[in-house]
């Protein structure tokens, strides 16, 4: 390997504005992670109900229908902008569950109320992530730079799942949530220092002259039309939906019952199962910042997925803790291999214009994922972890290969704009 491709995984640091959103969004990732291990162990401890934490982790994914209306307001209004009353927002949040943790007054509703009120808005803080990364940087530094961009998620789901299990256990909720709060606080001001994402241009007419505004559905319908009229822009959207509704449920709100009730573990080892998955998936980024220009995106985000998919089917099979642990870890570095490229293939297509809304409907396809969950609860009230996994498995697996079939010259043909190494 070259010495440009040795150094270019750090190259996205260069850009000040970028140093200071990393570091941002790893302090609100490391407060996102502990707050969903901390309190989806709570609801399920209080509640024993399986249905409330999914109900409880599908709140969470509440703002995903809201996701296109924020795209589109952090378009007009400058995307950090936007950024930074959200995470004042999380800040305000963390500090009232925290007071009422120290005074003994917490209760499954207040949780409840406060995963609806989150949840509202905390889906759209990624669209905002991603956005400003497409604003900030060269088309040559993309993949790497959303790469290492993701490693704040990962990490956090790392390091932040084993922390908030630890804290909790050791010290209880309160002393939890001061940390939480404390993040969300560093992850603020720090945000404050980003520059890149202001207001932009409107979108361009037909005729080349600038376009007014319109209304805001308007607005949403034009960016609507734009995916619906590029096919590898309406094929990520598409696997997108498939894998949040199939392979996400399994992988992130559920690993709390696989824990209690197919592995008969705590907490504490819940955090290690946790870390597992995320320790791999950080690996899988870390590798993609460091090969990027090796990868075609779109041929990569496919056969990726059809890996994917068989992996966690592998991993539902599985009755043992540790043997779980490992295939967390293989499971999550193949889903880096999924959803990095089918971010910098969504954010290549885009004009500026449009960039904060086709993210915020990016999002929006991320409402699978509660349906998925609140779909699973019940079947595996019937039927039983391992059987409701299989099926979701390979009703995901059939999908992929659909989707890779039908738009096979978009994303297969080493031409196409989805396959552009940079």
């Amino acid at each position: 390997m070259s010495k440009a491709q040795r150094t270019s995984a750090l190259a996205p640091f260069r850009i000040r504005s970028y140093r200071f959103q990393w570091t941002a969004d790893l302090a609100t990732s490391w407060a996102f992670e502990m707050e969903m291990i901390i309190l989806g162990w709570y609801i399920l401890v209080e509640t024993g109900s399986v249905t409330l934490l999914t109900v409880y982790a599908s709140l969470q994914f509440l703002g995903t229908l809201f996701a296109p209306m924020f795209g589109l307001i952090g378009d007009r209004i400058g995307h950090r902008n936007l950024l930074c009353v959200l995470r004042a927002f999380y800040a305000l949040l963390s500090t009232t569950l925290m007071t009422f943790a120290f005074t003994g007054v917490l209760t499954p509703v207040h949780v409840f109320i406060s995963a609806s009120l989150c949840g509202r808005v905390r889906p759209s803080d990624l669209v905002m992530r991603h956005t400003l990364v497409g604003a900030t940087m060269p088309g040559e530094l993309l993949m790497g730079a959303m790469s290492i961009s993701r490693t704040t998620q990962d990490s956090a789901r790392s390091a932040g799942a084993l922390a908030g299990a630890t804290l909790v256990s050791f010290l209880g909720i309160g002393p939890a949530y001061v940390a939480i709060a404390i993040f969300y606080a560093v992850s603020f001001t720090l945000t404050l220092g980003v520059t890149g994402g202001g207001r932009p241009p409107p979108a361009p007419r037909a005729d080349g002259k600038a376009a007014e505004r319109v209304s805001p559905w308007r607005d949403l319908a034009i960016a609507a039309a734009y995916i619906w009229n590029t096919p590898y822009v309406l094929a990520s959207m598409c696997l997108a939906l498939l894998v949040n509704l199939t392979a996400f449920p399994l992988l992130s709100s559920l690993l709390p019952y696989v824990a209690k009730e197919v592995y008969h573990v705590d907490q504490t080892a819940l955090g290690y199962l946790v870390a597992s998955l995320s320790l791999g998936a950080l690996c899988g980024s870390i590798s993609l910042s460091n090969t990027s220009g090796l990868f075609r995106p779109a041929r990569t985000m496919i056969a990726s997925c059809v890996v994917w998919h068989l992996l966690i089917l592998g991993f539902a099979q599985l009755s043992y803790a540790p043997f779980g642990a490992g295939a967390l870890f293989v499971t999550g570095f193949v889903q880096s291999l999924v959803m990095v490229p089918m971010s910098v293939v969504l954010l290549r297509s885009s004009d500026p214009a449009f960039r904060g809304r086709v993210m915020g409907l990016r999002m929006l396809v991320v409402y699978s994922l509660p349906v998925g969950l609140l779909i699973s609860g019940p079947l595996i009230e019937a039927t039983g972890f391992r059987v409701t996994a299989s099926l979701y498995c390979l009703v995901g697996l059939a999908f992929t290969v659909a989707i890779g079939l039908y738009w096979r010259s978009h994303l297969w043909n080493r031409e196409s704009p989805a396959n552009a190494r940079s």
